[in-house]
């Protein structure tokens, strides 16, 4: 893949070792400056990183708008995408992918300054990976996920086809909350899940609620208009962030999208609320946390 080129940013294709696996991804590094920190992206099921360098029309780029805002911004390939589906063609399960995002990490931290650390974002599978991540390692210094519930509002065999197009319902809402050329550009990015993850995200619920107490970190969790894999109405959010023990827990429904956020008509201010909130937390002092606390889920 040839690099991007814009007025804010380059996007790259980089590989990053991952113990003896290796990930490919993207990379933008801010111009003419050191990060604030970074930022790593992780797909969903079926997608690729791309996903987070939409280039269907201007400004929908995470990675770009990103770099373009101080972070180097990275997105990988999980495990069993890209580059390391040659190794791992049947992909492996959430605890080994959180085993090697945490080695990619490390490399990351080894080749590039960071800045005050690690920021993560999530979609979809991404998303519950990077809150499983963010549970084990003190790197991570705030989540953003999108996509991602704790009830399911959908049959979670569905998954299995996720990235296809024949549950179009469920990954994307209405095709008109999509810009012209989605479509085409998604093609080069959807595909079923590897079997192992396949087999593995069924068990979210309980895997959630075991781990979520172990998550200290500020969460932000949005969720679209149209989502329709995860229950978001209010009660089931109250639980859900009920159960996590981070410091500050922000909760958005953004209006006009569906599943698929960053390839969608309201990308940017997607990108732009999460940046918002990165920037926050890396700014806020402990108390202002604390006071956040009470209040943050926006109930």
């Amino acid at each position: 893949m040839a690099p991007t080129t814009t007025a804010a940013a380059s996007v790259r294709p980089i590989t990053v070792d991952a113990g003896a696996t290796r990930l490919s991804g993207l990379l933008a590094a801010p111009p003419r400056r050191p990060p604030r920190a970074a930022l790593v992206a992780l797909h969903g099921g079926g997608m690729r990183a791309r996903y987070f360098h939409g280039e269907v029309e201007p400004g929908q780029s995470l990675l770009e708008h990103a770099a373009g805002h101080g972070y180097l911004a990275v997105a990988l390939d999980r495990p069993g995408y890209g580059l390391s589906a040659g190794t791992l063609p049947e992909g492996t399960g959430l605890a080994e992918q959180v085993r090697l995002v945490r080695a990619a990490l490390t490399c990351l931290a080894g080749r590039h300054a960071t800045g005050a650390g690690f920021v993560l974002l999530g979609h979809s599978l991404g998303g519950k990976v990077a809150l499983l991540v963010a549970a084990e390692d003190d790197r991570v210094r705030a989540v953003d996920v999108s996509g991602v519930g704790h009830r399911w509002a959908a049959d979670p065999e569905r998954t299995r086809d996720a990235g296809g197009f024949g549950a179009h319902r469920l990954h994307w809402g209405p095709l008109g909350l999509y810009p012209p050329g989605t479509f085409q550009f998604a093609r080069d990015l959807a595909g079923p899940l590897p079997p192992r993850e396949a087999a593995d995200v069924t068990s979210w619920p309980d895997r959630y609620d075991a781990v979520a107490g172990r998550i200290r970190v500020p969460v932000r969790l949005t969720f679209a208009e149209h989502e329709r894999w995860w229950r978001h109405d209010e009660d089931t959010l109250r639980d859900m962030t009920a159960r996590l023990s981070s410091p500050v827990v922000r909760v958005e429904r953004l209006a006009g999208t569906g599943h698929n956020i960053s390839l969608s008509r309201v990308a940017r201010t997607y990108h732009a609320r999460a940046l918002a909130f990165f920037d926050s937390c890396l700014g806020a002092s402990r108390d202002t946390q604390d006071a956040d606390q009470t209040d943050g889920t926006g109930f």
